[in-house]
């Protein structure tokens, strides 16, 4: 009975990477949608987003029924309540996929992204790829320092999305204002999927050392 607990545990814990990497697939479509007006990949993306529904419930549940049955404590209940939050986090980061491709849909046949602005997104498509790649291997192998390196990258997108409102800003914007409320809302998913990120990479560094804050270890 025990040895079948602790295979239920690691199999939830494959299924997190399995999901991690679903949403970055998504984010990456997204992008590509986004920058090519790529309403059939962007139409994949939405559809898509049902999977991640699916999985994130059905681990709920798992979860849910372990800590029914098996009264777990100590290392075995933060494994559990990690699994719920990480769970949650991974689906916000597929719904913020979804958003994006929401936006190229919206646009097309017009590119939903300003020339000017292409590179600011292709870059912060590069990093959101990065982040929920490290995210798989942090869940996977429960990594604390690989967790304390996602900082990084989130500093990046920070960047990034600070850039996004000086060319938003600057006296030059020749694309009005509906091109600049796209602008602004695709800044922010991006910025939030990466937030997500290193929300999970936080919770596995305290379910490993029991501790919530983590250093960057660049």
């Amino acid at each position: 009975m025990r040895q079948q607990y602790h295979e239920e545990l690691a199999d939830i814990n494959n299924c997190l990477v399995e999901m991690a990497n679903t949403v970055g697939s998504a984010m990456s479509k997204a992008t590509t949608a986004l920058l090519d007006a790529d309403v059939a990949l962007a139409d994949l993306v939405i559809a898509g987003d049902e999977q991640v529904d699916a999985a994130r419930e059905s681990l709920e549940q798992r979860c849910f029924m372990l800590l029914a049955q098996q009264q777990p404590v100590a290392t075995d209940l933060r494994t559990i309540t990690a699994a719920t939050r990480i769970v949650a986090d991974l689906e916000r980061m597929g719904d913020l996929a979804v958003h994006v491709a929401k936006v190229a849909r919206m646009r097309f046949p017009d590119h939903a992204v300003p020339l000017e602005v292409r590179p600011i997104f292709l870059e912060a498509g590069h990093v959101a790829e990065r982040l929920v790649a490290q995210t798989a291997t942090v869940i996977a192998k429960l990594d604390v320092e690989a967790a304390g390196r996602l900082e990084a990258d989130d500093d990046l997108m920070d960047q990034l999305h600070r850039q996004l409102f000086r060319e938003l800003l600057s006296k030059d914007w020749p694309h009005g204002i509906e091109a600049a409320i796209d602008v602004t809302l695709l800044g922010r998913y991006y910025e939030r999927f990466a937030d997500h990120a290193v929300s999970v990479a936080r919770r596995v560094v305290y379910l490993v050392t029991g501790e919530r804050e983590m250093q960057n270890m660049s």
